[in-house]
């Protein structure tokens, strides 16, 4: 569908909730489509629910809510998202299949750089656990975008937590002369733990220091060991756990995953909109999640800022928990496989690897069972 094409279907989305008493408002000449800005996603985003709000005396959050159903319905659309004050961000068909199929493809390097850029990093940091911790997944992640990293310490690593944090460095002391001190890419100086984080264990140690931002102080509290929904660390390790469960119990009914078209079909529509809020919960969001992976990388290296990561993964294992919940992956009873069972099991299953990717990052075990 090309821009023009996808005008006009706004359009016509525009006019049908006017028909239907939804809006009114004079269906307007046109309506702006364009690549998304920041913090939009999808293939295009048009702004014609702000356009509309003041004419339609209504929020332009509402009226864009009012349009997402008219235009997800379109042919052609894959999906619609809303972000900031009503911005209708547009997803095509084609980009989900392709997207699930290079994620499988590429496996835990999906949104890795496939050459190296030639740029070189230093990363040197104080001899405090945090600092260490950050500077090791800083390193990580930016190898994925191509870059060679040389880490170094002020001084040895405690091995108090060094050890059962899984902290290594390149190199200890201060790199060469003062000037060569100056001239390093990264000073790393996080705000400091307030308290030794070993006691939460490798896992839970580790994401109480790298989830919140370097500049905000981390709390080292056993809020981060609870299962429950209250704790984002076991949500995400809960998520991959439920996307390779879907895997094996889709293995034990014989069949396995092939990437395809998620959406569900015309007679599965109506079923599905008995939930009010079930279009919130359809593949588009758990699709922007995936897509967005590569990006939310590449903003972690680019600003050091490995807790960029870590946020992003609460946001695909929450999109993936809803889809899971409102989207019958498995066939039930005597129901065979069909080319859309196998199609959301690949959607999981993508989801699953990105999840795994994310955590292996961040230096977090990626659990098979939880």
């Amino acid at each position: 569908m090309t821009p023009v094409e996808l005008s006009r279907t706004v359009l016509r989305a525009v006019r049908r909730a006017v028909d239907a008493g939804e809006l009114s408002v004079a269906v307007p000449s046109r309506a702006m489509v364009a690549p998304p800005g920041p913090g939009g996603c999808g293939d295009y985003a048009t702004n014609v629910a702000l356009q509309l709000a003041r004419p339609a005396g209504r929020p332009s959050l509402q009226v864009a809510e009012i349009l997402r159903t008219h235009i997800t319905d379109a042919e052609g659309v894959s999906g619609v998202e809303i972000t900031g004050a009503g911005f209708l961000n547009i997803t095509l068909d084609g980009g989900a299949e392709a997207l699930v199929r290079d994620i499988l493809r590429r496996g835990v390097r999906y949104g890795y750089v496939d050459e190296p850029t030639g740029r070189i990093q230093r990363l040197h940091h104080p001899c405090e656990v945090r600092a260490a911790v950050t500077g090791q997944v800083l390193a990580r992640i930016l190898r994925t975008q191509g870059i060679l990293v040389r880490t170094s310490c002020e001084r040895e690593l405690d091995p108090a937590w060094a050890g059962p944090l899984g902290v290594t460095v390149e190199a200890h002391g201060r790199p060469g002369t003062p000037a060569a001190l100056e001239d390093l890419d990264v000073n790393l100086r996080p705000v400091p733990a307030p308290e030794d984080p070993t006691p939460l264990g490798r896992d839970a140690g580790r994401w109480a220091l790298l989830h919140p931002a370097p500049h905000d102080r981390p709390r080292i509290t056993a809020d981060h060991l609870v299962q429950r929904e209250t704790n984002p660390l076991f949500r995400v390790r809960y998520a991959h756990a439920r996307a390779r469960a879907l895997s094996r119990n889709a293995a034990d009914l014989g069949f396995d995953s092939a990437p395809g078209d998620v959406r569900p079909k015309e007679s599965q529509k109506e079923s599905l909109k008995e939930s009010q809020n079930e279009t919130n919960n359809l593949p588009p969001s758990l699709l922007t999640a995936l897509a967005g992976y590569p990006p939310a990388l590449t903003t972690a290296a680019n600003q050091h800022a490995p807790d960029r990561l870590a946020r992003h993964l609460v946001v695909v294992a929450d999109a993936f928990l809803r889809y899971q919940e409102a989207t019958r992956v498995l066939p039930l009873g005597d129901e065979k496989p069909s080319a859309a069972h196998r199609a959301r099991l690949a959607l999981a299953e993508a989801a699953g690897t990105v999840l795994a990717g994310g955590l292996s990052l961040l230096g977090i075990d990626a659990p098979e069972h939880l």
